[in-house]
């Protein structure tokens, strides 16, 4: 009876050593495997690192990977926000624009039609008025300096150097009389052209001036036209008056008054400045005739070589038949 006692446990724990071995390798054995397939593997047996070490290595290096990739992704991420912000701003303004001109009506569009309409003008008398060197004004007044001391040849250098407009009318004079040509025939010739170059440099100031008288008055137009609507739409409504209905007419009525305003303002000031511009052109000719008609020089300018712009090269039917002998 002790015998089969005794035996029983024995014979249990036999069993269940099999069931264990059936089941797999408990979760110590198999954590004693992978740290021998990691000490097989290379660097951890030769350091005699345990197994748990090995593993924590592996966990740090995956977790530093994981570091790596998340700093990257952010920085992408901090990257690429700008760029969408920009263009979401950029839609957004639009889409404001988009409401502005709708709720303004069609007297808004026309004045958008002529905001850009007077800009390109703008800009292409910009470019004329750089193309003709308005701006150099320095050339005519040391001309005008040499030839008050006498030295009409000097002058003629320094004025055929320029294509401002003053300048090459002076040079135009001086080779003129330099021919001997009678001086009432240079006069009448120089003023000539002179005024072709004013007349050229005025060209498209009218359209200007009538987008900058225009646009203001479109814009009160504008505005009458929505009171008009909004207190029609206050007479309907009758005894149920809504104050919004009032105030969103007379808000959408100021808007065509602001934006006219907005267009005819830096219109009118870049009339201006054009008139200021050709008003300075005008003075310096006028200045450099006068003072050359009236100065007494007997030096002579030398005679030009091929056709030079602006010169007695160019010289007007009046010239060329005082050269003729006509």
């Amino acid at each position: 009876m002790t015998d089969a006692v005794s035996t029983a446990p024995a014979d249990g724990a036999f069993e269940a050593d099999e069931a264990l071995e059936a089941d797999g390798a408990p979760a110590a054995d198999r954590a004693l495997e992978a740290g021998g397939a990691l000490d097989a593997g290379g660097a951890p047996a030769a350091d005699g690192a345990p197994a748990a070490d090995v593993a924590f290595e592996a966990d740090g290096a995956l977790e530093a990977a994981g570091a790596l990739e998340t700093a990257g992704a952010a920085a992408g991420g901090a990257a690429d926000p700008p760029a969408t912000d920009a263009a979401t701003q950029a839609l957004s303004a639009l889409a404001e624009a988009a409401e502005l001109a709708e709720a303004g009506g069609p007297v808004v569009l026309i004045l958008a039609a002529m905001s850009v309409f007077a800009l390109a003008i703008v800009l292409a008398k910009a470019v004329q008025f750089a193309a003709a060197r308005v701006g150099d004004r320095q050339s005519a007044r040391d001309a005008l300096a040499l030839l008050r001391q006498g030295r009409a040849r000097e002058a003629y250098t320094r004025a055929a150097a320029s294509h401002a407009p003053a300048a090459a009318i002076l040079t135009r004079a001086l080779e003129a009389q330099a021919r001997g040509i009678p001086e009432a025939r240079v006069r009448e010739d120089c003023y000539a052209e002179a005024e072709i170059r004013i007349e050229a440099l005025r060209g498209w100031m009218r359209p200007l001036e009538v987008v900058a008288t225009l646009a203001p008055l479109l814009g009160l137009l504008g505005t009458v036209l929505g009171m008009i609507k909004a207190f029609a739409q206050l007479e309907a409504a009758g005894s149920q008056v809504d104050p919004a209905i009032l105030s969103g007419g007379i808000w959408e009525a100021l808007l065509t008054t602001a934006v006219g305003l907005a267009v005819a303002i830096p219109t009118v000031a870049a009339v201006n400045w054009f008139e200021r511009r050709i008003e300075r052109v005008e003075h310096d000719i006028d200045t450099g005739l006068a003072v050359l008609f009236a100065t007494d020089w007997d030096d002579a300018v030398p005679a030009p070589r091929g056709r030079v712009e602006g010169s007695y090269g160019d010289a007007g039917p009046a010239l060329r038949r005082a050269a003729a002998g006509e």
